[in-house]
């Protein structure tokens, strides 16, 4: 089946239009609390980095520190891991533009008049008008910094999505029943070779996540990428010791897909 991504507005029904999709379609619901547990799995201090870091506009010390570079890879490895399953809704984290070139994604903005907003908040979060304000500034304030960080965009730009919805013009039921039934059309796009190119993003990107969080490496510069039928491991490292290990690290996690290692040494 197609995959659904989610981006949303803080407040605009976008939480309830994802829920109500994977009810219909018997999807698996992919969110923040999901993703922060499995980061989980990684160890309890990715999990600390997770809470504070996710969600966030870093500073400038945390841009380019080690531990943000490693939990944003972590996070887009576990997105993209999802993503092979089919059948699932990806809440926000970028997933749009993570499956941007895979053809059988759906990616769908959700936004909302201020009003709105503010009075769903209020409803949900159990506080007044004003508290309500900050939070939908705030939140979509910090979460606009923290895509255009990772992937040099802007969260809100309608050109970036197949489909932007109004939860001011329809409701939140109305959208998850024309979104399921896209999807369903969607399907047809989910070729062999859709599938085979999105599993080696997902190998990239689990390449990129285990050498960012190893603890013994520290690579100035790292990006895996597939290229053609290729994965391409391109970086800055220290010593033939750092080499070997990343590019067997690299090769292994590559598995039967054939890897182009291109690691030069600092100057």
């Amino acid at each position: 089946m197609a995959i659904l991504t989610i981006s949303r507005e803080f407040g605009s029904g976008g939480r309830e239009i994802g829920q109500a999709v994977a009810r219909i379609l018997n999807y698996e619901y992919i969110n923040k609390e999901r993703l922060i547990g499995d980061v989980r799995a990684s160890g309890r201090t990715w999990e600390e980095w997770g809470k504070n870091l996710d969600e966030h506009c870093p500073t400038l010390w945390e841009k380019y520190d080690w531990s943000f570079r490693g939990f944003t890879a972590l996070l887009q490895s576990l997105i993209l891991n999802y993503a092979l399953n089919d059948r699932v809704v990806i809440m926000g984290r970028g997933g749009n533009f993570l499956l941007k070139d895979i053809p059988y994604a759906l990616r769908i903005r959700v936004v909302a008049p201020i009003q709105k907003r503010i009075d769903r908040i209020m409803a949900r979060e159990s506080v007044d008008k004003d508290t309500a304000h900050w939070l939908s500034e705030k939140t979509d304030r910090e979460r606009s910094c923290l895509i255009h960080l990772l992937y040099g965009k802007h969260w809100d730009e309608p050109a970036e999505y197949d489909m932007v919805f109004d939860t001011g013009i329809e409701t939140p039921d109305e959208i998850a029943t024309l979104v399921a039934e896209t999807l369903s059309e969607k399907e047809r796009y989910n070729t062999e070779a859709a599938r085979k190119l999105l599993y080696r993003k997902a190998r990239a990107a689990k390449i990129k996540a285990e050498i960012l969080t190893d603890h013994s490496l520290f690579i100035p510069t790292l990006d895996v990428y597939p290229e053609g039928e290729n994965l391409i491991l391109r970086g800055i490292i220290h010593s033939p010791r750092e080499h070997k290990k990343i590019e067997d690290t690299a090769k292994k996690i590559a598995g039967d897909i054939p890897l182009k290692c291109e690691l030069h040494y600092r100057r």
